[in-house]
């Protein structure tokens, strides 16, 4: 029986600038490409409805590059791979890292596993641009506020990112089928994904091409333009960047040489400061692995959240009453995505206004964005509580009228997605609870029946959460 080495595919669906592929393929041995499907060892975390179908889209495509030669599997990773070992001559296991404490975990179990039996196994480095050891502070601690974590322990501190590696040629692969993609039954039963497609090209071409367009048309103005949901100045590579079909080492340079070839550096480097936001976050759940379950900040443990199932479905199903935070929640559900100033007005909306415990916003988003990350989504959702770290300030309650005043003045995004509200223009569209019954009539508007009325009141709402963060002091 010849030697072989197994390339584990987990998120890092891509061929070019993939470390493991590339040591892989030095190695001189056939390679043969498995994806499992680990519903078992991530338990609460398995993946969203969303990003199944995402999943499920991305590996047609990673097969199809990989001459169909990817082997599906479903079931506990470890018992996974010690099937294919008892199966063939298997010499190495190569693999990129993840950083879920779930996976960190199985990592080592799985590692330690495979050393015993005599068999290699390399952890390659394919999903950040900095390992968290690498940004520490001068006391070798963790940061806990962005902008010194980015600027000194990344940008100073750290090794620069590394140069995206090329796609090898000729590479050997070996055929093994185990289960069908069909198989590992990725697409959900709902079928409100219906829609998904006309938005999105999953793949390792789709984010080559997302990429493109954002350098060619989103990237000039980006720092200003980022704010209003109804411009193309952002880039959507998140879906592609949490499934690894890009690298980030490919977006960082790239972005790099656009933004110095047309002299936009202010543009450029917001870019890349944002890129370094995902980093944070990835540096948070590393050193902080509680990260999604608990709160940061210990003194949140004691604030007095509201559980009114009532008002979560109306903000889940965007009928809220408030024409920014419904659009918001409208485009998640149709799209399977949502602009990133919106994320923190729907956010403030439902913690401080609604005072809904952060763990429903982070559940919802966790079944419905296509790039529900669990460092992401954790840490955005914990900033924008209070109760994370370097949070936004309990006193900063976004204002759902004038976040949509100033950023949708022209009313296109809230129109995009309320339909409804197509005919009402001027300040009443970012609050139809005051518009004269004249102006709702020739805007065919009949608040409670086609458009509701307010859930709550923004003062009285805005004043109650102002109180109960007082208490935490």
């Amino acid at each position: 029986m010849e030697d072989i080495c197994i390339l584990w595919f987990r998120q890092d669906l891509r061929l070019e600038d993939n470390p493991a592929l590339i040591e892989a393929n030095d190695s001189g041995l056939n390679i043969l490409p498995i994806y499992i499907l680990d519903d078992v060892n991530s338990d609460k975390w398995k993946i969203g409805s969303a990003s199944r179908w995402w999943l499920n889209e991305s590996l047609k495509k990673l097969n199809a590059s990989l001459n169909y030669n990817l082997c599906f599997m479903n079931g506990d990773s470890k018992i996974c791979l010690d099937k294919i070992i008892d199966t063939f001559n298997v010499k190495t296991v190569y693999f990129n890292k993840c950083y879920e404490p779930w996976r960190i975990q199985n990592d080592k179990e799985i590692s330690s596993n495979l050393l015993n039996k005599g068999i290699n196994v390399y952890s390659l480095s394919g999903s950040l641009l900095f390992e968290p050891e690498s940004a520490m502070k001068d006391d070798g601690t963790p940061y806990k506020v962005f902008t010194p974590f980015y600027r000194k322990g990344c940008l100073q501190n750290s090794p620069e990112p590394r140069i995206p590696l090329e796609t090898p040629k000729n590479i050997n692969f070996l055929k093994h089928e185990e289960l069908s993609l069909e198989e590992l039954n990725l697409v959900p039963n709902k079928d409100w994904y219906k829609d998904f497609d006309k938005y999105w090209s999953p793949g390792e071409y789709g984010a080559s091409e997302k990429l493109n367009q954002f350098l060619e048309t989103g990237i000039n103005d980006y720092k200003d333009g980022r704010n209003f949901p109804s411009k193309k100045n952002v880039s959507r590579l998140s879906p592609h960047l949490h499934h690894g079909e890009i690298s980030p080492n490919k977006v960082w340079y790239e972005v790099k040489e656009k933004s110095e070839s047309m002299d936009s550096y202010r543009n450029g480097d917001h870019y890349l400061s944002e890129l370094g936001w995902r980093e944070f976050s990835h540096n948070l759940l590393y050193f902080f692995p509680y990260l999604p379950e608990e709160n940061l900040q210990k003194k949140f443990n004691n604030f007095p959240w509201d559980d009114n199932q009532d008002l979560l479905i109306k903000w889940q199903k965007g009928m809220t009453g408030y024409p920014i935070v419904d659009a918001g929640m409208r485009e998640l559900w149709k799209t399977g995505y949502l602009h990133n100033r919106v994320r923190m007005i729907v956010g403030s909306f439902l913690v401080k206004n609604l005072l809904l415990h952060w763990h429903h916003g982070q559940e919802w988003f966790w079944d419905t964005l296509l790039d529900a990350d669990l460092a992401n989504n954790s840490a955005s959702w914990q900033w924008v509580s209070g109760s994370g770290a370097d949070a936004a300030p309990y006193f900063r309650i976004f204002n759902p009228v004038t976040q949509g005043e100033k950023f949708d003045p022209n009313g296109d995004y809230i129109k995009q997605y309320i339909p409804e509200l197509r005919n009402l223009n001027g300040k009443f569209l970012y609050s139809p609870w005051e518009a004269p019954e004249n102006v709702l009539q020739s805007a065919g508007i009949e608040l409670g029946k086609n458009y509701p009325e307010p859930i709550i009141d923004l003062k009285l709402s805005r004043e109650k959460a102002l109180a109960a963060f007082e208490k935490l002091k």
